[in-house]
């Protein structure tokens, strides 16, 4: 087996992407040969950078990299398809209940995939002064490669730990050859070098990079350098190569970009839901998704939209958070008619990969009346795709998903309130299959809330991958990045108002009067500084970024991963051990390392 990270973008043809168009997406133009001296041309330097930002959709959509950013987590569990080992998903269920080794499929995601991008971003931040194009076009350039090889970087070393530095031909060295080394030790240096890497790159990224973004596309600006940069520091402040500026750091960058909106051409929605909303991908909320086109899956580099997994860039995250709405009996449980028997494109594939806890819905979402969020976040109402037994297809409401026991006991005539109220089913949280709940296998089999900020409207088929960008930065977690700064920072005061800001946001609804709007932000709002936590922070990621391939690591680097999964997640609280904050180092990379010892390489307790 060839070293994993050698430089296989050389031999790979059809994975770059040029920038096209007036609105600048990027689309599909294979290259058979991807040589050194090509990227000392004009187009060969352009052609390496979209590679770069084509690269990143091995990390953010596909199942692997889901996986290890959401399972086996607080919010999250490995859901019923998992649980009966169907469809290979063997590698989610051992990440949910924490009996994982190297030999895992999933972890190989990020290893497998960032490698090769950050020995082509050394290419490309070596050859670019050597490559005939003006200073601001450099500057740019090499902003865009920095920004991208300290966001791979990142997120190997919140999955691994301590990572190479030097791929075989020194620190940030492009190499050609083939290297069977592994510079990981001392680890602790390694580490040091490799926050250093992120922080630095980020920093000349903050500084080089266009002050926007453009208007419909996903080309890389001064915010998003800006986000990652106050989230390395922050990331960096709980490791063991924390400096004792790292709080100060992030919060004096965070707030650079919140009091200076309007320069970097950011804004938060005025309606929480608007921000994942189909159809609403460029707002001005969103600092940096991984670009694909909506219905166009060869731009989006996916051959078969039908498959799963494998490793690929399609958007399985469309698919894997959706319960079976298929198998909802309506308007009772005696009843044959499914009014949703036929799978829709709105609602995706129900693969049921991951479900949530019991502490993300009654929980972390408990008030599902003054915060916005839960709706925001999750799918409840769905409508009928056949006709027959009482329903037309399109029109009539097939089945909600009622946000308590009461709400629907009473309009299933069950309680006291009187008769049943409602034509349709309506299922009560009590029946959700959510881990050691009481779930009916004839009424509501294998279904529980369903993310639906992934949905695509405008996929060729239902069973088909996801095809909208994919977030991956927001103006609102820079917020959360402020306050949880704030508070490192021994200034928690400040923090208040920077969380109350999304409350406010939160509390809004379309159609509500501005007193109703303050009622429900009263009744939701940080009153005391003594609220400031870093589990009440924490508690405030979910509501505002859940599902959202990032929880993972939100919990194992600020060292909360152990103690919230014991106590959230049954799943995972019987096999997780201290050594689990980490990720193995996969299989593959030690079995081509070439040296007889090569546990010294392995994270501890694997």
């Amino acid at each position: 087996m060839k070293p994993i990270y050698q430089f296989l973008t050389i031999m790979a043809g059809g994975l770059l992407l040029t920038v096209t168009g007036c609105n600048k997406k990027l689309e599909e133009r294979p290259y058979t040969v991807f040589s050194p001296e090509y990227f000392k041309t004009p187009a060969g330097l352009q052609n390496a950078v979209n590679a770069l930002y084509s690269g990143m959709r091995y990390n953010y959509g596909p199942e692997g990299a889901v996986a290890i950013a959401v399972c086996g987590t607080d919010e999250y569990t490995y859901a019923e398809q998992p649980r009966n080992g169907a469809g290979g998903t063997q590698d989610f269920l051992t990440l949910g209940n924490y009996t994982l080794d190297f030999a895992n499929g999933a972890i190989l995601t990020p290893w497998n995939r960032s490698y090769s991008n950050i020995n082509l971003a050394n290419a490309i931040v070596q050859y670019a002064p050597e490559v005939p194009i003006s200073e601001d076009q450099r500057k740019v350039i090499q902003g865009e490669a920095r920004f991208l090889r300290a966001a791979y970087y990142l997120l190997l070393v919140q999955q691994f730990g301590a990572v190479p530095v030097d791929l075989g031909n020194g620190d940030l060295v492009f190499n050609e050859t083939a290297f069977q080394g592994f510079n990981r030790l001392p680890v602790a240096d390694v580490l040091v070098k490799d926050y250093n890497v992120i922080i630095e790159d980020l920093t000349f990224a903050s500084e080089n990079l266009p002050d926007k973004r453009p208007t419909n596309a996903f080309k890389l600006s001064k915010s998003a350098a800006l986000h990652l940069l106050s989230k390395a520091y922050l990331s960096r402040a709980y490791s063991a190569a924390k400096q004792p500026s790292d709080f100060t750091n992030a919060y004096n960058t965070a707030m650079e970009l919140i009091n200076n909106q309007a320069f970097y051409g950011v804004a938060l929605q005025q309606n929480y839901a608007d921000v994942h909303r189909p159809g609403n991908d460029y707002n001005a909320e969103i600092l940096y998704a991984v670009e694909r086109i909506p219905g166009n899956n060869n731009a989006n580099e996916v051959g078969n939209p039908n498959s799963i997994g494998g490793g690929m860039k399609g958007i399985d995250a469309n698919n894997d958070f959706v319960g079976d709405y298929t198998s909802v009996r309506a308007p009772e449980a005696s009843s044959t008619t499914q009014p949703i028997s036929a799978r829709t494109v709105q609602y995706g594939r129900p693969i049921r990969r991951f479900c949530p806890t019991p502490w993300l819905y009654n929980v972390a979402f408990a008030d599902k009346t003054n915060d916005s969020r839960y709706d925001g976040t999750f799918r409840t109402v769905y409508i009928a795709s056949v006709t027959g037994g009482g329903f037309t297809a399109n029109v009539d409401t097939a089945f909600i998903m009622a946000k308590t026991n009461r709400i629907a006991d009473s309009l299933n005539g069950i309680s006291p309130a009187g008769p049943k109220l409602k034509p349709y089913r309506v299922i009560a949280p009590r029946e959700f299959y959510l881990i050691g709940g009481s779930i009916d296998p004839v009424v509501t089999r294998n279904m529980y809330p369903s993310l639906s900020k992934y949905e695509d409207p405008n996929k060729l088929a239902a069973n088909d991958q996801g095809g909208r960008p994919f977030v991956v930065s927001k103006l609102s977690e820079v917020y959360l990045i402020a306050a949880e700064a704030a508070l490192g920072d021994n200034h928690p005061a400040d923090a208040v108002g920077l969380i109350n800001v999304l409350k406010q946001r939160a509390a809004y609804r379309p159609g509500l009067s501005e007193s109703e709007v303050t009622a429900r932000y009263n009744a939701i709002r940080v009153n005391d500084v003594s609220q400031i936590t870093l589990d009440f922070i924490l508690d405030e990621r979910t509501r505002e970024l859940c599902g959202e391939s990032m929880r993972w690591p939100d919990l194992a680097v600020r060292g909360k991963l152990i103690e919230r999964v014991k106590a959230y997640n049954p799943d995972g609280a019987a096999g997780i051990k201290d050594f689990h904050v980490l990720r193995p180092i996969p299989k593959g990379q030690l079995d081509a390392v070439a040296d007889m010892n090569k546990t010294q390489y392995q994270n501890a307790g694997y």
